[in-house]
This record gives C-alpha cells, sequence and structure tokens, in this order.
C-alpha cells in the first residue's frame, strides 16, 4: 500500500488497481502528519494575514493558493487580525503542524520573534532580515503617483489617511512619498493614522468609525485625499455623501489596491492606485517554494512589483 500512497517503487497496473479498490472501499485516507515525519516534508504551506475580509488578501490568498497547487503544496491559512499574541500563536501552530514554510503578511510582531524561527519565510511589505526575502509593490512609487495626481487635478490642501505609522513596513513608504510630494510643490498636509484597533468586527465597520471619530471634523480643510487602500477609500465616499460633500468637485479621493472589490465599484469608480495581487501573489509563493526546495542555493532576491494609477470618477 505504502508504495501507491507514495508512488515510489516499481508495482504493477493490475496490483495498483487492486490496492487503489481496496482503498476506497475502506474510505482510506494516509495520515499526513506521519508522512511528513517519515518524509521530513509535509509539502503544507503556512499564511499568515491580518484579515482575509480584506478584499486585497482575499485575493492575495487566492493567488498564493493557486501556485501553491500547481506545485503541489496546500496552504493553511491564518488571520492575525493585527493582535501580535494571535500572530504569535499561529505561528506556533504552524510549526507543530510541520508546514515547510510561511509566507508573512501580518505585521504586528516584533521582527526579532520571526529570526527565531527555524523555517523558510518570505515576508509581504516588510524588510525583516538579510536572511528573510520580501515582495512588495513599489509603495515608494505608488505615494507619489497618488499624491502628484491629487496636485494635478487642482488640490491646494492634501490629507493622507494611513496605517499605523509606528512599525517600519514598506507600506508607510506611500506616506513618506505623500509628504516629500507636497513639500516639493510646497501644497500643505496631514498625515492622519489609524491605530490597531478592533471597535467592530466588521472591517468596513472599523473605517466608517475611524473617519466618524477622527476624521471628520478635520474634512472640510482638505479637497484632496490619499487612502491607504480601497475600503477606506470608499467608506469616506459615502461619508462625504452623506454629509453632502462633492465628489470630486469639493473633494478628491484616491485609494491603493484595485482588488475585484474596486473593480466591482460603479458608482463611483475609484481613483485608485493599483498593486497586482495575482503577481505578488505568485512571487510570494514561488520565491518560498524555491527556499524549501533549494536548501543550498542562494537566498532568493527581494522583489518589488511596479504599480500604476487606475484614473476613475473620485478625481
Amino acid at each position: 500500500m505504502s508504495r501507491v500512497i507514495n508512488n515510489r517503487g516499481y508495482i504493477g497496473k493490475e496490483t495498483r488497481k487492486k490496492v487503489e479498490k481496496a482503498m476506497a472501499a475502506i474510505d482510506y485516507s494516509p495520515n499526513q502528519i506521519a508522512r511528513a515525519l517519515q518524509r521530513s516534508q509535509s509539502y503544507l504551506l503556512g499564511v499568515i494575514v491580518p484579515d482575509s475580509e480584506h478584499p486585497f488578501f482575499a485575493e492575495l490568498i487566492k493567488n498564493i493558493e493557486l501556485f501553491a497547487y500547481q506545485h503541489n503544496y496546500k496552504i493553511l491559512i491564518c488571520n492575525s487580525l493585527d493582535e501580535a499574541e494571535k500572530e504569535a500563536k499561529y505561528i506556533g501552530m504552524l510549526k507543530e503542524n510541520r508546514v515547510d514554510g510561511i509566507i508573512m503578511c501580518s505585521q504586528t510582531l516584533d521582527i526579532e520573534e520571526y529570526k527565531k524561527v527555524k523555517l523558510p519565510i518570505v515576508s509581504f511589505d516588510r524588510i525583516m532580515s538579510n536572511n528573510i526575502p520580501y515582495v512588495g509593490s513599489d509603495n515608494l512609487n505608488g505615494g507619489t503617483i497618488a499624491t502628484q495626481h491629487l496636485i494635478e487635478s487642482g488640490c491646494k490642501h492634501l490629507l493622507h489617511l494611513s496605517g499605523p505609522l509606528d512599525i517600519d513596513v514598506l507600506p508607510n513608504r506611500r506616506a513618506d512619498a505623500f509628504k516629500l510630494t507636497c513639500m516639493k510643490h510646497d501644497i500643505p498636509f496631514k498625515v492622519i493614522e489609524q491605530e490597531y484597533s478592533r471597535k467592530a468586527f466588521s472591517l468596513f465597520k472599523n473605517y466608517e468609525t475611524f473617519i466618524e471619530e477622527q476624521v471628520a471634523d478635520e474634512l472640510a480643510k482638505y479637497d484632496g485625499v490619499f487612502c491607504s487602500n480601497d475600503m477606506l477609500a470608499y467608506a469616506l465616499y459615502i461619508h462625504a455623501k452623506k454629509n453632502n460633500i462633492q465628489v470630486p468637485e469639493q473633494l478628491k479621493i484616491v485609494g491603493y489596491d484595485y482588488t475585484s472589490f474596486t473593480r466591482m465599484l460603479q458608482d463611483p469608480k475609484l481613483t485608485t492606485i493599483k498593486q497586482p495581487a495575482d503577481r505578488l501573489g505568485r512571487e510570494l509563493c514561488s520565491t518560498l517554494v524555491k527556499m524549501i526546495e533549494d536548501k543550498e542555493g542562494d537566498k532568493p532576491n527581494n522583489t518589488i512589483v511596479d504599480v500604476e494609477l487606475i484614473k476613475g470618477d473620485t478625481t
């Protein structure tokens, strides 16, 4: 039976058919953990994301899984929900399940915690160490393009709604680019950070709450807003509509991501920066598989993927 399951050694066609028929009759399935122990490889990959409800991460996971499946790997998906303790427990769980490697998309844990993990790791949008390759979009150029577009559209006072800036992650280069571009053009600006906080289980509700509590009172001072993602940009559009703020006449909005969520929106079509989740997913998974299967080879290179402006109705 083991030769049939593992496809090793010679076995006749008739014998194989009999064994497979017997396995089907008793609904036999091999113990994957036992097989992993025997082969010292499980063909399982761990993927830790901040929130799979987020359209970008949902699309990223899909493309990771597609590449993994093509190369005979399966994935285990973990939602950290931006909780460091939960993220740490998931790393422990993945190690216990003997995954071959981890794709790290969550960014709440201290970098030193990742360095302790004796597994191949690829990070998304975060520089961890020389031994951990990363994949990300060109966040600096994305922030520059978004801000430049708002200025070219006639905006004189700009606001950027960002994620937390206290952790050194690559998406924060969007805020850096926003500030530099505004200073270059002598444009008054402000950055408002959304802290890691889950006041509601719904991600979109959290964005609405953030706008009501931290942005609404400031909004009248600005005629252009660059949002860190498209869900936040759409939540801002809904707030503007409820409060009779005309978009784009009084307020211009640019988002970031251009996922299926954004592409489905027709009223309005968001102006946004596209970071290709399909290519990012493939790059993350292919980099990790290379590390797993080419243990003696050179460390894979870091990968930065190009972004582009998608013009919509909000600017």
